[in-house]
């Protein structure tokens, strides 16, 4: 970190042709930014109080999203002089890395802050029976409750879902970013979401760092009903589907016997009903589709969050955002309802998601 905060000094400042007070000051911005930015992946580590490991979460945090913008516009700029050759646009270059950094951060922090906007999403199935014709189902996933994001941002949530009367509301993972002893009071108000047939939930790989056992315990008290490897049916005028639920994709690395497993979640289910999938991560898309799946509702990616990560994504996920299809397997990516790390949205927007299912 240091080393990265180090070439940024090297190749912006000597540019800027600062007075030597502000060069000063500009230098030990760098060195305060290379020890804050640890702090907002680290700061409940640090310390056993929570409100200053918050705090140093919260600084860390914003630290980490405009050295992000900094770094990565610092190496395209490096890239531009030495393709253009023109050492004269070195001063009006540096400026703007400066400059195009603070309006990213800034329009990514109020992007991130806000309350997700309803994204809604018409989903044709083959096969869907005409009963389910327009059955709605509420998606939230990565929400990330923890030093940046509280009660009062998923109360907002909640009050926003509970508005759109849908007739079920699935969780796709990663919910929080810490223990249940210090959050159980902010993500209280997910036991207020209201739909026809009640809030489903899944795991995702943050559970797993927060322990995972105990938060599904705790979802299921405040009355999310939770799908690990397993299904229920619902019954919906006359008609009836499957919704199945598996543990995160790297849930086996934590605990070999919450392995995913989408086979294992159908297992024993009624034959001839539409089936739908709650899985964190798009990856667990293949086996889904080997299992017999029509629909599987993810997150994990959070669209990239900000740019340029989302072009990073498809390293790791075949889907980044949206609807796409595998085989006859549909896969449905929400860009997430929170934020991870930096409060910063670019790009990427933050959605709470309502899936309409329609015949193909």
């Amino acid at each position: 970190m240091g080393g990265l905060h180090t070439y940024i000094g090297w190749r912006l400042l000597p540019s800027l042709d600062l007075h030597p007070a502000a060069l000063a000051l500009a230098i030990a911005g760098l060195a305060l930014s290379a020890c804050l930015v640890p702090l907002g992946l680290l700061g409940r580590f640090v310390t056993d109080n929570q409100t200053l490991a918050d705090r140093l979460s919260w600084l860390g945090s914003l630290a980490m999203g405009l050295f992000s913008s900094v770094l990565v516009l610092t190496l395209l700029r490096d890239a531009g002089l030495l393709l253009a050759g023109a050492p004269s646009l070195a001063q009006p270059t540096a400026l703007a890395v400066v400059a195009v950094a603070g309006l990213f951060t800034l329009f990514g922090y109020v992007n991130a802050r806000r309350v997700a906007r309803i994204v809604r999403v018409e989903v044709p199935l083959a096969d869907l029976p005409p009963a389910l014709e327009g059955f709605t189902i509420v998606q939230l996933s990565d929400i990330h409750v923890g030093p940046t994001i509280k009660r009062d941002y998923v109360q907002a949530i909640v009050d926003r879902v509970n508005g759109l009367e849908a007739d079920l509301v699935a969780i796709t993972g990663d919910v929080v970013d810490g223990s249940v002893e210090h959050l159980r009071e902010h993500t209280a108000p997910l036991g207020q979401l209201r739909s026809r047939h009640g809030s489903y939930f899944v795991t995702g790989n943050h559970e797993y760092y927060s322990g995972a056992g105990a938060w599904m315990a705790e979802f299921e008290r405040i009355g999310l009903k939770g799908l690990h490897n397993g299904h229920t049916v619902i019954a919906h005028h006359g008609s009836r589907l499957v919704l199945a639920g598996v543990t995160d994709y790297s849930a086996g690395a934590f605990d070999t016997a919450q392995a995913s497993d989408p086979a294992a979640a159908l297992a024993g289910s009624p034959p001839g009903l539409t089936r739908i999938l709650l899985a964190h991560q798009p990856r667990s898309a293949p086996a889904a589709a080997a299992a017999g799946f029509d629909l599987q509702l993810s997150g994990h990616t959070h669209g990239g969050q900000f740019w340029p990560w989302n072009f990073f994504v498809p390293l790791q996920q075949p889907f980044t955002a949206g609807l796409h299809r595998l085989g006859r397997l549909t896969v449905y990516t929400s860009r997430g309802t929170g934020y991870w790390g930096p409060p910063k949205r670019l790009g990427a927007p933050s959605e709470i998601t309502v899936l309409r299912l329609v015949r193909a």
